[in-house]
């Protein structure tokens, strides 16, 4: 693998993050409950807020980004202390070269200097390929299901289920403590 650089966007990198996103939800549909159509008719300012409401890490080889993820700072779960890792995406051509890991690392390392103490994070249990990879990462599964929510599909026609797995951020955690 090349030398894949992870930054933390600052908040006036919302145009970034939109591009990505949007290019993660035209690429990966399947992967979103959102659509690419749905956010493109956002404007700026519903762009902008998204990041004060979440820490978004990009993934970039050169100049190209090549994945993305976001870290929930705590009000998205109920969970005291807790924090949501969500939206991770990796460019197709990417997977399986170790750019998943490198953002999840970042994301525990911002995770843990916002004070959390752990990170949820809720994966289709139709996915065996992302279940294998938060677990081999160091997620472990709970008994909380809650059924996918698909865009274009209610809830009672859904028949996929996301399972919530949970990673401790202790110092033991074993991921290094910066990056």
């Amino acid at each position: 693998m090349t030398d894949i650089r992870v930054r933390v966007l600052n908040e006036d990198e919302w145009p970034s993050y939109r591009d990505v996103r949007l290019r993660a939800l035209r690429e990966s549909p399947e992967f979103f409950v959102a659509s690419a159509e749905e956010e493109e008719a956002f404007d700026d300012a519903v762009w902008q807020e998204r990041m004060v409401r979440a820490r978004r890490i990009l993934a970039e080889d050169g100049e190209a980004v090549i994945g993305v993820v976001s870290v929930g700072t705590g009000h998205r779960t109920k969970i005291p202390g807790a924090g949501e890792l969500f939206a991770l995406w990796v460019e197709a051509s990417r997977r399986g070269t170790g750019v998943a890991r490198k953002l999840m690392e970042k994301a525990a390392v911002v995770a843990r200097d916002e004070g959390l103490r752990q990170l949820v994070y809720w994966v289709g249990t139709d996915n065996g390929r992302a279940v294998a990879f938060a677990s081999s990462f160091g997620f472990r599964p709970t008994d909380e299901r809650r059924p996918m929510r698909i865009h274009g599909v209610s809830e009672e026609d859904a028949d996929s289920v996301e399972l919530m797995m949970v990673y401790p951020l202790g110092s033991y955690g074993g991921v290094p403590t910066s990056l």
